[in-house]
């Protein structure tokens, strides 16, 4: 296993919609149909196809959406102007990751391709070839350009592991799946709703800079996107985190 901390870190499932989900029923044979196409639209919208083979994993998610586990943390302390929340800072532990890195032509493709390898790796394809079972949030860790002004093609996704797998994680069948230990995290964290895109993702890191007070202490080459629903919700719940400096 590979053990990374802050400074060498390289780097969703809730319902589909009301109009997928209340047609899902034992009685429908084309359900499966139906979700894959579902995905398959939303995929195209990040310049993705989705392959038939993905059925049974998007199936399989779809089916355990409500038996989530939150990825564990320790709130430090809560910004707030006017009485809106500006920012929160968080402490998560130290604990193991699934984690993929792609290098494709967009962010959005990268993240796209690395969370269908993940969805297959918790849907099975794993030494003990059973469901794992989801933990959320899925995050995706970006590196910027020496300049800042862009995005490098690396972009690293990671699955937290569930609590009674992180003893002893699952080996993946993909070779491009590696577990991963990572140190603990202390971030700055700023919710946003929608998609992820480098444009939409460009915007929040603005944003977030805006509102906090001081930099000091602060990355400025690292960022990471959590994103807490799965691709087919049209406004999902995603984070902004940034990474305070190690000691």
């Amino acid at each position: 296993m590979a053990l990374i901390s802050l400074d060498d870190l390289e780097g969703l499932d809730d319902d589909i919609g009301d109009d997928i989900s209340d047609d899902i029923t034992e009685e429908q044979p084309m359900a499966d149909d139906h979700l894959l196409s579902h995905w398959q639209r939303v995929a195209s919208t990040h310049h993705v196809s989705v392959p038939e083979e993905m059925t049974g994993p998007i199936h399989e998610m779809t089916s355990n959406r409500q038996q989530r586990e939150t990825v564990p943390y320790a709130p430090i302390s809560s910004h707030e102007k006017m009485g809106e929340v500006q920012y929160e800072e968080r402490l998560y532990p130290a604990g193991r990751w699934a984690c993929v890195t792609r290098q494709d032509d967009l962010y959005e493709q990268s993240i796209s391709m690395a969370f269908m390898k993940i969805m297959r790796y918790i849907c099975k394809e794993n030494s003990l070839g059973r469901y794992l079972g989801m933990t959320v949030p899925v995050v995706s860790v970006v590196n910027m350009t020496k300049d800042g002004s862009a995005f490098e093609k690396d972009v690293l996704t990671g699955y937290f592991l569930p609590a009674q797998l992180q003893s002893c994680p699952p080996q993946p069948t993909d070779p491009d799946i590696s577990i991963q230990d990572w140190g603990p995290m202390a971030v700055i964290t700023r919710p946003f709703f929608g998609t992820t895109n480098e444009a939409t993702v460009s915007q929040q890191i603005r944003l977030l800079w805006e509102v906090l007070p001081q930099s000091d202490g602060v990355r400025n080459d690292r960022y990471v996107v959590a994103v807490f629903e799965n691709p087919g919700v049209p406004q999902r719940r995603n984070e902004m985190w940034f990474l305070r400096q190690g000691p």
